[in-house]
């Protein structure tokens, strides 16, 4: 285990002052990641179908406590509803203005955290090229070592950057997906819920 830490510790210091934002940038890409998969999964694993919002909701029924975007609308409706018919269909709408925000939440940041480690680790790269040719102006080309601690540096900054970039894009693409899909039903679901009440 200790022979893992030193060499996790080595192969940081290699990459030189430019590893810090890189593992910023990838701790906070990755909590991001997991509370926005925690999230949808939490609306989707246990909601029910758009017919039995429907019945629920001309019941006036609240349904169970467990979270759904369609089960947290019908307890919404069902806590707010008036006689109305104009005014119950502006609670809809200010329901989905209320939880949009809630569903593309940290998607952008996502994409640009995604954007930015490659270029962190281009940085890394220029960084290492630079120090190697301070020290070819110093000690010329003969001293190979000398040499070596910039090319090093160069090649683990650029490999950390995209080892971030590579699947932080991956997912950034696949909760963009997950998060349009969410809207398209909540949108779906509003537009049919309406339509009922005329």
């Amino acid at each position: 285990m200790n022979d893992v830490i030193n060499s996790m510790i080595g192969y940081l210091d290699n990459g030189g002052a430019v590893m810090i934002p890189i593992l910023l940038c990838s701790f906070a890409l990755w909590v991001m990641i997991i509370e926005r998969m925690i999230v949808y999964r939490r609306w989707e694993k246990h909601d029910i179908d758009l017919s039995t919002a429907l019945a629920m909701m001309r019941n006036g029924e609240k349904g169970s406590e467990t979270p759904g975007l369609r089960r947290d609308l019908v307890r919404f409706f069902a806590i707010h509803k008036t006689s109305s018919a104009a005014v119950n269909q502006s609670l809809l709408d200010q329901y989905r203005l209320h939880v949009r925000p809630n569903l593309t939440q940290r998607i952008g940041i996502i994409a640009t955290l995604a954007a930015i480690a490659p270029l962190l680790g281009l940085l890394g790269t220029v960084s290492g090229m630079i120090t190697t040719f301070d020290v070819i102006t110093l000690f010329g080309t003969g001293n190979a070592k000398a040499m070596a601690g910039g090319i090093s540096e160069s090649l683990i900054t650029t490999q950390s950057g995209l080892t971030v970039a590579i699947p932080g894009m991956f997912m950034g693409v696949y909760l963009s997906r997950r998060c349009a899909r969410l809207s398209g039903k909540l949108d779906e679901t509003i537009s049919i819920l309406k339509r009922s009440m005329r």
